[in-house]
């Protein structure tokens, strides 16, 4: 029997990882890219020696013999590969007061204390959390998807999530906005608020993740996003799989219910026994498909209700060493800076010193994200005023730098600004969006209840990536590649197939942040 083809839209984690276990598996497969590069939302940029990143700040799975490490082996991007081991997530301070964001639980207790005793109940309580996901093993959700999971697969996966049905019941749906006002301390009223980089993430994601970085499984890899994914293109390559980039796909075409491959914007037909798109979900139903594959829920999932995260990212190229301070701080606002039309009470510098690979010595990548609305940039869309205002976003950035960080403006080299308009120009995600849904209470109980990956009345096509993963994680975007083709192979009657290259093992590099 010929082998099936599979055509995948898209040549992000998601995609390169549907990819790669697809050949593991003896599937012909071709991924399109409206790209030139693979990677999508995980990508860095250079500019004149500098290299911007767009994606990782941290990485679950960088431990071995971790949680997602074994996926991560799987597809060849780990091994041989550095990983930063941050001992802060990120120092939060308003000028008198600093709270610095330990991933060690029993020191980050220790501090917080020392700030406010009387909030010991509130902070004993999440370090306590912090301790208990430290054994939660987050790729059991992972490891084979639902629909293929019998009783015995039920219970083993029941008995693996059993120790942490309370800490998930107490703290899943919790924002660190609610969390931050039980406490008494002012400062921590405000501190906690910005602990996990926006006031709606759930307390539990925050947890999972100071208790993955304090086991050594959320690392940085060396050399950042887009090398890491370029890792992954080329196990793909390897295992002989096509990709075809600078080949954006208009239309899945479908007949009687059935998927029978694409149509690129060039009028290429490409035939296909199965579709996997790990595309822009939003794009994907309701344009490629022409919305022809929906029923209610999916409607209320793009209905606009749902929280997706947009913002503006100013980067500088410094020349000026700063390995030697945090790599990341929040500075909380007694006086409000005036950025895109809103005032903002917070702004998190973040540099990339840590990571010599990423600019020439002495020199240093420093970035700032600001969210901001994608319709505030598309209303100056094609105007002088989008550049202007670009521009003045910058200027405001660098103002403020100087002021924290005095002589900072002169040893600026490289300026470079991404809007919601260049997420969208570079990744067709909606609004700019760049991490799918923004991960909150909400869409935390979608990603504990699942999307589907499929779409009622259609056959051989499935949904990958963020869209149907919600939070923008990394990992979940390559193990939704790796469990829809689990699912075409049950489908076959074939068993799955994860085969490990043979590289070089994982380095370890453990820099502690100062």
């Amino acid at each position: 029997m010929p082998e099936k083809t599979i055509v995948i839209i898209g040549a992000g984690i998601a995609g390169l990882s549907a990819g790669c276990y697809a050949r593991m598996n003896g599937y012909q497969t071709h991924i399109f890219e409206l790209h030139d590069l693979p990677g999508g939302l995980c990508t860095s940029w250079e500019r004149k020696g500098y290299t911007f990143d767009g994606c990782l700040h941290y990485l679950f799975g960088s431990g071995e013999g971790q949680p997602f490490n074994a996926m991560w082996q799987e597809l060849g991007a780990v091994q041989g590969r550095a990983m930063v081991n941050h001992s802060e997530y990120q120092r939060i301070t308003d000028g008198d007061n600093t709270l610095i964001v330990y991933a060690d639980p029993d020191r980050l207790e220790a501090h917080m204390l020392d700030l406010s005793p009387q909030d010991a109940p509130l902070i004993r309580a999440f370090c306590q959390g912090v301790r208990q996901f430290t054994r939660f093993d987050m790729f059991a959700m992972y490891r084979q998807p639902r629909p293929l999971m019998n009783a015995l697969d039920w219970r083993e996966f029941g008995l693996a999530m059993m120790p942490f049905i309370l800490p998930m019941a107490r703290w899943a749906t919790v924002s660190a906005r609610a969390f931050a006002e039980r406490f008494h301390h002012p400062f921590l009223r405000r501190a906690v608020a910005q602990m996990f980089s926006w006031e709606e993430a759930p307390v539990m994601m925050g947890m999972s993740l100071l208790a993955y970085m304090h086991t050594g499984n959320a690392g940085f890899p060396v050399g950042g996003s887009l090398a890491f994914a370029r890792a992954i293109e080329q196990r793909y390559l390897e295992l002989d799989g096509q990709i075809h980039y600078k080949s954006q796909v208009e239309k899945i075409l479908t007949e009687n219910g059935r998927v029978q491959g694409v149509r690129l914007y060039n009028d290429e037909f490409i035939p296909a026994d199965i579709v996997i798109s790990a595309a822009d979900g939003r794009s994907t139903i309701f344009d490629m498909l022409g919305g022809d594959y929906v029923n209610q829920r999916i409607r209320h999932l793009y209905d606009g209700h749902l929280q997706t995260l947009s913002q503006v990212q100013i980067s500088l190229g410094v020349n000026r060493d700063l390995s030697s301070e945090p790599h990341w701080v929040n500075h909380l606002l007694r006086q409000p800076l005036l950025v895109i039309g809103e005032e903002r009470y917070e702004v998190g510098v973040q540099h990339y010193g840590f990571d010599p690979s990423l600019a020439p010595a002495g020199k240093t990548p420093l970035i700032v994200m600001i969210r901001s609305a994608y319709g505030y940039w598309q209303h100056i869309y094609g105007r002088k005023l989008y550049d202007t205002e670009q521009s003045q976003v910058s200027d405001i950035v660098i103002d403020f730098l100087e002021s924290r960080y005095p002589g900072l403006r002169s040893s600026i080299e490289v300026v470079d600004e991404a809007t919601p308009l260049s997420y969208e120009r570079y990744t067709n995600n909606w609004m700019g969006s760049t991490c799918g849904w923004l991960m909150t209470g909400e869409t935390m109980r979608l990603l504990i209840n699942g999307i589907d990956h499929t779409l009622p009345g259609l056959a051989n096509f499935y949904l990958a990536g963020q869209w149907v993963e919600p939070g923008g994680s990394v990992p979940l975007a390559a193990a939704s590649g790796r469990g829809v083709i689990q699912r075409i192979c049950a489908a076959d009657g074939k068993p799955f197939e994860a085969i490990l290259p043979i590289m070089k093992p994982v380095v370890q590099m453990p820099i502690a942040a100062l």
